[in-house]
């Protein structure tokens, strides 16, 4: 009965005119950057995020998620038809979506990915609601301990699923920690890197962070490569997939749905490594593998399905525990935090509206992004003739604007030009800037959790074993490490890469 109570709740709050158009919004918007190569939702909502002070909390959160799970349908769009995946997650769609298009079923490949799309957003949606509440129930009965030993587990298991080597995605997250400690320590009030300039006695801005090191330095790194347009795009005739078609389509997106549902709780997992492990899965499953690459649907349907529920579901830890899965929710952890929301269970109990609001919006979301997607598929391929350097500007300009809102202080331009070089640099030598985002956000919560342990054993550094749930994620992150050094682990890992 609380299901239906708490879902009745959702859909009253995400269908106000106010939150329903914001939906929209985000949903055009993630569309958008999923069509165009270079962006993503990493990069925009980095560079969104000094908008949402003056949005309603709720409204603001369901923007930034539209935007997310919004991409991944715009992806796979240009991948299809033109064989340019507009995101990571849309790579594998491209090796059978653009056979299917060559092969003069370009419309039904893009129904197939709408479908499958849909059908894994309507179940995530759900499993969403119904794991918020068991889950935000067991987080209560967490102390500090647990929360500490879950956080390092977290950025454990990110780094270890992250597609960069560990010893380069652990010092990053190393990185991002020291970075946060920067400013007035909030209980001794002792100075820590300011170097006596009292700008810096706030800390690091983490919105101006996120915009200089995933926004600005991906537009610089983007205007240094090619501006190659599509070379040919499919044509659409037939939309609709048959009835043959959808009874070849529908076990691989059931399967996709519950991997890709599965894989978005884990850290570092997200949605470009559930697309890639349901089509290794469905390969693998096929009474004809030598067909993939070919204009297999199961290739299309599959990864689409999985992809899109990971993109939802990576939002449950978020939204019951307060911690991010991967750097876009880490992201969505800094736009709470702009509102004085602190994420984790007890916003469940403060604020119900904002946490099913947000989840029945993703339902909604996925219904607006099948009417925007299919009809004007047109439209979206068309984007692509525009040359990439007369958007970058016009996007640059915006953000500085974005940037100097935020204190009304051209302190904060300069320190995003600053962080631009920095990032710049951590891009072009090829180090992950993910890593770095979880651990700044991260790190002062570490800390908070680590003190109040210090403080309750009056200093005893062992109090952090204590606990046997305690002991456990720390022994499933010992694991993750030792898993991560052993050959086949790697191996495998790196033919999902590939």
């Amino acid at each position: 009965m609380e299901f239906f109570d708490n879902a009745i709740l959702g859909l009253t709050t995400a269908l106000t005119l106010q939150n329903l158009g914001y939906a929209f919004m985000g949903c055009l918007l993630g569309t958008l950057i999923g069509v165009l190569p270079g962006l993503g939702p990493l990069a925009t909502i980095s560079m969104l995020l000094p908008l949402t002070y003056a949005l309603d909390p709720t409204a603001a959160l369901i923007m930034l998620a539209g935007i997310y799970y919004g991409a991944q349908y715009g992806g796979s769009t240009t991948a299809i038809l033109v064989n340019l995946p507009g995101e990571s997650s849309a790579v594998v769609t491209a090796l059978d979506g653009y056979q299917m298009a060559r092969q003069g079923r370009a419309g039904v490949a893009l129904a197939t990915a709408a479908i499958s799309s849909f059908i894994a957003g309507t179940f995530a949606t759900v499993f969403i609601m119904a794991l918020a509440r068991p889950l935000a129930q067991v987080a209560f009965s967490f102390g500090p301990g647990e929360y500490l030993a879950m956080m390092v587990l977290g950025l454990i298991l990110a780094t270890v699923l992250s597609n960069a080597r560990l010893i380069e995605s652990i010092a990053m997250v190393l990185v991002g920690i020291l970075l946060s400690t920067v400013g007035l320590d909030s209980v001794t009030a002792d100075e820590r890197f300011t170097f006596g300039a009292m700008k810096l006695f706030d800390g690091l801005d983490f919105v101006v962070m996120a915009m200089a090191v995933f926004g600005f330095a991906e537009i610089v790194k983007n205007l240094g490569e090619s501006d190659d347009g599509p070379k040919g795009t499919a044509k659409i005739s037939r939309l609709m997939p048959n009835r043959s078609e959808l009874a070849e389509m529908t076990p691989p997106a059931a399967r996709g749905t519950l991997l890709g549902s599965f894989l978005g709780i884990l850290p570092g997992g997200g949605a470009a490594l559930a697309s890639f492990a349901s089509y290794a899965m469905e390969k693998r499953l096929a009474k004809r593998p030598l067909n993939f690459g070919k204009g297999e649907i199961a290739g299309v349907a599959g990864p689409e399905a999985a992809n899109n529920a990971a993109s939802q579901t990576s939002f449950i830890p978020l939204l019951t525990l307060g911690i991010p899965s991967n750097a876009v929710m880490a992201l969505m952890v800094g736009a709470m935090m702009i509102h004085d929301i602190t994420p984790g269970p007890k916003v469940m109990e403060t604020n119900p509206a904002l946490i099913w609001g947000l989840i029945a919006s993703m339902w909604i979301g996925n219904v607006i992004l099948v009417i925007l997607n299919l009809p004007l598929v047109g439209v979206w391929v068309k984007l692509l003739s525009v040359p990439y350097r007369l958007l970058y500007p016009a996007i640059v300009i915006l953000c500085c604007i974005g940037a100097w809102s935020l204190k009304n202080d051209s302190y904060e331009v300069l320190m995003c030009a600053v962080m631009l070089v920095a990032g710049y640099l951590i891009v072009q030598i090829g180090l992950p800037p993910a890593p770095l985002l979880m651990g700044f956000i991260l790190g002062p919560m570490m800390e908070e959790n680590l003190r109040r342990v210090l403080q309750l054993s009056r200093g005893d550094v062992m109090a952090v074993f204590s606990s046997p749930i305690s002991i456990g994620f720390y022994l499933l992150a010992a694991g993750a490490i030792i898993a991560m050094a052993l050959p086949s682990f790697r191996k495998n890992r790196d033919v999902l890469e590939e």
